[in-house]
């Protein structure tokens, strides 16, 4: 796992809390998503591959990734 910044480590802590509502941890990837930065990127990446997520968090979790990568254009 990479070093992530404080702040988005707690994120994904949040993300792949499961005792979270499904709702929270989707909202929480896509806040990750908004922040657009590589950090954020990677961060979703390691989501996406998370199998304990279900697949549509893991879908999320590359649209959102995705969606940085278009914008880096």
């Amino acid at each position: 796992m990479a070093e992530y910044p404080d702040e988005l480590q707690k994120l994904i802590a949040f993300a792949t809390d499961m005792v979270m509502p499904v709702k929270v941890r989707s909202d929480t990837v896509k806040f990750i998503g908004k922040m657009g930065t590589r950090q954020a990127l990677l961060a979703l990446l390691e989501l996406a591959a998370n199998d304990q997520l279900t697949k549509s968090e893991r879908e999320l979790a590359v649209k959102q990734a995705r969606n940085i990568i278009k914008s880096e254009r």
